[in-house]
C-alpha cells in the first residue's frame, strides 16, 4: 500500500506573518499573498497531469495546529486516505479530528511520535489546479484551506 506520495505543503507560524511575508520575498523571491502561496509542477509518472505544493505562513495565534505545539505542520500527499487511516488507527497512531472533505481532496490529521500534528492529503489535483487559476485571477480570493490561518 503507498503511504505519502509527496510533500503537499509546509505551513509554520510567525509573530509578523506579513513582515515575514516580505522577508522571503525580497531575499528568497518567494512572493506569497495573504493566503500563501502554491509551487506548481508536473507528476513525474503523468507529466500531463499537474500538481502543488502549498507554503504558507499563519499567524502564530493560530488554533490550526493544535494540539500540537510545534510552530510548523506538514502536508503530505497521501494516495488513499481512508485505507492509509485505518492502517494507521491499527498501528496505534492517533487521529486528530473528522476528516475533512473538499472539492479538490479530502484532508485528515494525526500526531507524530513527539506530538507534531501532520496533515494527510488524498488531492483531487485537477480541481486543485482550476482553485489556484481562480485565485492566480482573483488573489484576494482565498481557497476554504489555505484561509484556515
Amino acid at each position: 500500500m503507498k503511504r505519502v506520495t509527496g510533500i503537499g505543503g509546509v505551513f509554520f507560524k510567525a509573530k509578523d506573518p506579513k513582515k515575514l511575508q516580505d522577508w522571503y520575498r525580497k531575499h528568497l523571491g518567494i512572493d506569497s499573498g495573504p493566503y500563501g502561496m502554491s509551487f506548481r509542477w508536473r507528476h513525474h509518472d503523468a507529466p500531463d497531469q499537474e500538481g502543488a505544493t502549498a507554503w504558507s505562513i499563519f499567524d502564530h495565534k493560530t488554533e490550526y495546529t493544535e494540539p500540537s505545539k510545534a510552530d510548523h505542520m506538514i502536508n503530505y500527499r497521501v494516495h488513499d486516505l481512508r485505507a492509509l487511516l485505518k492502517v494507521l488507527a491499527d498501528e496505534g497512531v492517533e487521529q486528530v479530528g473528522e476528516i475533512m472533505e473538499e472539492d479538490y481532496g479530502r484532508f485528515a490529521w494525526v500526531l507524530d511520535g513527539e506530538g507534531n500534528k501532520v496533515e494527510l492529503w488524498e488531492p483531487v489535483d485537477e480541481a486543485y489546479s482550476k482553485m489556484l487559476d481562480a485565485e492566480e485571477a482573483d488573489p484576494e480570493e482565498p481557497s476554504a484551506h489555505q484561509g484556515a490561518s
